[in-house]
C-alpha cells in the first residue's frame, strides 16, 4: 500500500515543468540540496524522502514496486500528471521501476550512476554500525562520531551515516528503518524486473572512477532501454552530483531541455 511521502518543493512560479529527484541507500531528500537549488531556475523540483528514509513514514515492505507505488500517489496529490525525474543509486533503481510501472507518468529520466543488473553486498558495515550502536546514551553528534569511527574509518562516510540521526530529549534516534531495509536489501541490490520495453527518452549518467556501471552494462541497458544515452564524467565517482556539481547540472538542464 502507498504511503505519503515526505517532501520539500523548490518552487518556479515561472515553469509550468516538475522535476522529481530520488536519494540513494540511507539518503533523504536533503542530499541534493544544491543541485536542486540551481534545477529550480528551470523547474519546479521535489525531493523526496524514499519510504523508512527521512521523515517518511515507516513500513514493513520496501520493495521497489512499493516504492514507485508512492511516487505516483504523491504525483496524484499534487496534481502533476507527467514530470522529469532523476534517480541516483538505489533512486536510480526506483526510477527505472516507475518508468516500468507508469511510463505515461514520465517525460524523461535520468538514472545516476547505476544499472538494473544485480549487484554485490557492499553495504554490511553500513547495517553493523547503525545496528550495534545505542545511540538514544550519545549526547552529542561528536559522541556518536567517536563511537562511529571505531567501525567506519572514512570521514564522509561516517558524516553520510550521521545524517540519519535525530536529536531526541534524551540522546539520538534514527531517522531509517534499519530493519525493514536490511530485510529487503537482496531486493534493493537485486536486478529489476521490467514488465516491457522502455521507449521514454532516457539517459544514464556514471562516473568514471565508480565500479556501479561498466562499458558491457551498457549493451545490457539498450537491450531494455530503446531512446537511452549515456554520459560519462570521467573524474567523478559513484557521489556524482556531490563530486561534480557543476557538470550534473549541465547534463540534466541540457537533457530536460
Amino acid at each position: 500500500m502507498a504511503v505519503d511521502l515526505n517532501y520539500r518543493i523548490y518552487p518556479n512560479l515561472d515553469s509550468t515543468k516538475h522535476l522529481f529527484i530520488y536519494h540513494g541507500l540511507f539518503g533523504m531528500s536533503d542530499n541534493w540540496h544544491q543541485l536542486a537549488n540551481k534545477l529550480s531556475e528551470h523547474f519546479t523540483v521535489i525531493t523526496v524522502d524514499q519510504r523508512n528514509h527521512g521523515k517518511s513514514p515507516h513500513t514493513p515492505e520496501m520493495s521497489y514496486k512499493a516504492m514507485a507505488e508512492d511516487v505516483s500517489m504523491l504525483m496524484e496529490n499534487l496534481n502533476i500528471k507527467q514530470a522529469y525525474h532523476v534517480g541516483h543509486s538505489m533512486g536510480g533503481k526506483m526510477v527505472m521501476k516507475f518508468v516500468d510501472l507508469y511510463p505515461e507518468k514520465v517525460f524523461k529520466l535520468i538514472v545516476v550512476d547505476i544499472a538494473p543488473k544485480a549487484y554485490a553486498p557492499g553495504h554490511t558495515s553500513y547495517f553493523n554500525a547503525f545496528k550495534s550502536l545505542d545511540f538514544s546514551k550519545f549526547k552529542t553528534r561528536k559522541d556518536a562520531d567517536l563511537a562511529l569511527a571505531k567501525l567506519e574509518e572514512n570521514i564522509g562516510i561516517r558524516q553520510f551515516l550521521l545524517k540519519n540521526l535525530n536529536k531526541e530529549e534524551q540522546g539520538y534516534s534514527l531517522k531509517i528503518n534499519v530493519t525493514t531495509i536490511e530485510d529487503f536489501y537482496p531486493e534493493m541490490i537485486g536486478a529489476i524486473k521490467f514488465n516491457h520495453a522502455i521507449t521514454n527518452p532516457t539517459l544514464f549518467i556514471y562516473g568514471g572512477l565508480s565500479n556501479y556501471i561498466n562499458e558491457n552494462d551498457l549493451t545490457d541497458i539498450k537491450t531494455i532501454f530503446k531512446n537511452v544515452q549515456f554520459d560519462k564524467i570521467a573524474e567523478a565517482g559513484h557521489w556524482i552530483h556531490a563530486e561534480k556539481p557543476k557538470e550534473t547540472l549541465k547534463i540534466i538542464t541540457s537533457f530536460f531541455h
